[in-house]
């Protein structure tokens, strides 16, 4: 499931609601389900949380969603899909494609943060509630599964580590949870995926580490199952070297534009899916 949440500021606000939002910052919670529960907020917008450690920052809350109670953590930006594991493309590699570099930047699993929340949809973001939440669901996706694999993404990808020749592709790929949608259906998500691949996915899905024919790995597959090795045209993220056409295929959107730029035939996804932003919420 493809999401894009657009946060914006409107250009005259009151005292009083600047107030209101300013006492957002007395709450006392690790998660926005933690501060919906214990204080009865119900509105979308930010919040501050703490961590265990004391560490104070500022998120996006969904309180309405199935229930509410939803953290955004993390969101995954192809700002250039021409630029090839350059700057900015933290969610694969900033140093290039590189074969000594096969773990990338990394950040899948360990602790660095960056960005703000603010450009959440226009640039890549990950706040201290990635590692530190205790989760059980992701995003809409709720089989609550995260317990499963130590609570949330940082320890799932310890556990199956997001680098070029950890494994073969399908034998040594990570979990596939099932999906419970809140809006559309598993044929509606594959639509915006490339022709080409929709004999090789099963939709209804939220997978992680995919690997494909290459030995390269792919962090997240949204809303689908991979079925065989052109992951790199269905999934996002990974490591820091993608063997195939060096280095068509490196960056956060890995091979998103193999077959031109938002064209949708081929191995190339719809422009709608190309230019959208990965909100990743935990609850």
């Amino acid at each position: 499931f493809w999401s894009v949440v657009f946060l914006c500021v409107a250009p005259k606000v009151s005292l009083s609601r600047l107030g209101e939002l300013r006492n957002r910052a007395k709450f006392i919670g690790r998660s926005c389900k933690e501060v919906k529960d214990r204080y009865g907020q119900a509105e979308d917008g930010l919040y501050y949380l703490t961590t265990s450690t004391g560490v104070v920052y500022q998120t996006f809350c969904d309180m309405t969603t199935a229930g509410g109670g939803w953290t955004l953590v993390a969101s995954v930006h192809e700002d250039n899909i021409y630029g090839k594991c350059m700057n900015g493309d933290r969610w694969t590699s900033q140093q290039g494609n590189n074969a000594n570099w096969p773990q990338g930047e990394g950040n899948w699993a360990n602790r660095k943060t960056f960005g703000t929340v603010e450009a959440a949809t226009d640039d890549d973001f990950k706040n201290p509630g990635y590692y530190d939440i205790d989760a059980e669901d992701m995003s809409v996706w709720h089989r609550r599964f995260l317990h499963l694999y130590g609570g949330n993404l940082y320890y799932l990808f310890h556990r199956y580590p997001v680098e070029y020749n950890v494994g073969k592709h399908l034998s040594d790929n990570g979990p596939s949870i099932p999906i419970v949608y809140d809006l559309g259906d598993k044929e509606s998500t594959k639509m915006f995926y490339s022709p080409n691949t929709k004999g090789e996915t099963e939709g209804g899905f939220i997978s992680f580490r995919a690997i494909n024919h290459e030995r390269a790995a792919t962090a997240i597959c949204s809303g689908v199952k991979p079925k065989g090795g052109n992951v790199e045209h269905y999934c996002i993220g990974g490591g820091g070297f993608f063997p195939e056409g060096n280095p068509l295929q490196c960056g956060d959107f890995t091979g998103f534009a193999w077959s031109g730029y938002g064209t949708h035939i081929g191995f190339s996804v719809s422009k709608q899916m190309l230019e959208s932003a990965v909100l990743l919420f935990y609850r």
